[in-house]
């Protein structure tokens, strides 16, 4: 999956650049096998879980699962139930955002009976998480089938969790929303859906991997490159559906990551083919200021449809090569977990080094905060000073 064909197309890498960024790879390498960047150790097999098997197996007894949590808190598990659909035996549904026509999935969800609940919130007051767990689920839905993953901590949502009798598992306090998807955040969700967590975590081995390293490095490199030359905004042109949750994941990942100070890159998501016919006019003919990523998947018995969005694929990929639009290019087989895993290592990695090669803090999301900070004073004049 990581392969020659994922390095850009198009696009003059400089040599300065190119030992710029093994410089910087090296520096954090030995950053983290010191023990410095203390979030990657979720990314590791040697990550200890806050979740034991018996809560595993307590709680895998019910086919439909539930989950409830914006941003980084949800988009990783929608990513893993997306991608390895073919592996999974159960309905997952998701509750990611304020939205009346949402609740409608409420009455199909209170008619299934065999069903769990997961709530996901760093803070444990995250107010459209808040909103949605007090205003669509009702206590007799909720009892004993309640799981809670937050940091330990005085909070609504640990209130909420004493309520209920709710299973609460910690959120460990180092680890960001959007960099969560292999801790205790989205690997207990993939536990329920009855994947092997442990595959996922190949972070130790990957970094070692010669080619990885490599492919890691081209890449960051030329984004960077880019990105000196005003090319800053990234397009995801996805070519199939069941990767629209992993393009969401990186989109956030990229933005929140690397948007300060006035700089950043803008992850843009295309579905393709259905935006040849309204976007592809720009992307091939406007304004040269941006890169392009192909999302599209392998099958070896691919049917009349998927063979024609395969093509539709490669065409355009030649027509960008011909007008020297840079690019590159992820080919999925979907087949396992430890592909998924490897893909949420490489982005995570790319974004961190390009962080540290614009001096940006990866890690933080100040102009977010104040923006929740305003949104509560509005609500505490309008509602009640104790409104969430």
């Amino acid at each position: 999956m990581i392969k020659e064909d994922n390095f850009f197309i198009n696009s003059r890498v400089i040599n300065q650049n190119i030992k710029k960024t093994k410089k910087i790879f090296n520096s954090f390498k030995e950053e983290f096998n010191s023990g410095k960047i203390s979030f990657l150790e979720s990314c590791t097999k040697d990550y200890k879980f806050e979740f034991s098997s018996r809560v595993i197996k307590k709680y895998s007894k019910y086919k439909n699962i539930i989950i409830i949590g914006m941003g980084g808190s949800i988009l990783g598990a929608k990513s893993i139930y997306s991608f390895l659909k073919q592996k999974i035996k159960k309905e997952v549904f998701f509750f990611d955002n304020l939205d009346l026509n949402l609740y409608s999935e409420y009455k199909k969800i209170k008619s299934l009976k065999n069903s769990c609940f997961i709530v996901i919130s760093k803070s444990g007051n995250t107010l459209e998480t808040l909103t949605n767990l007090n205003t669509i689920f009702s206590k007799s839905l909720l009892k004993n089938k309640l799981i809670i993953i937050t940091e330990l901590k005085d909070s609504n949502l640990i209130k909420i969790g004493n309520r209920f009798n709710a299973e609460i598992i910690e959120h460990k306090d180092f680890i960001g929303g959007r960099y969560s998807v292999l801790s205790e955040v989205g690997m207990f969700p993939a536990a329920l859906m009855n994947l092997n967590i442990n595959k996922f975590k190949n972070l130790k081995k990957l970094i070692n991997n010669k080619y990885f390293v490599r492919s890691l490095i081209n890449n960051v490199s030329s984004i960077y490159a880019l990105n000196q030359r005003g090319i800053k905004n990234s397009v995801i042109l996805n070519y199939d559906s069941q990767l629209n949750n992993l393009s969401l994941w990186h989109q956030q990942l990229v933005a929140e990551s690397l948007g300060k100070k006035g700089k950043g890159v803008t992850p843009i998501v295309s579905a393709c083919p259905k935006d040849h016919h309204s976007l592809l006019q720009l992307y091939l003919d406007g304004p040269k200021d941006k890169f392009f990523t192909f999302f599209s998947s392998y099958a070896k018995k691919s049917n009349k449809i998927e063979s024609i969005i395969n093509t539709q694929c490669e065409a355009t990929k030649n027509i960008f090569k011909k007008k020297r639009i840079p690019y590159r290019s992820f080919i999925f087989k979907k087949n396992d977990e430890s592909e998924l895993g490897t893909v949420f290592i490489f982005f995570i990695l790319e974004t961190i080094l390009l962080a540290r090669l614009m001096n940006v803090n990866p890690y933080d999301q100040p102009a977010v905060e104040q923006v929740k900070n305003e949104t509560r004073k509005f609500l505490r004049k309008k509602f009640s000073k104790n409104y969430f």
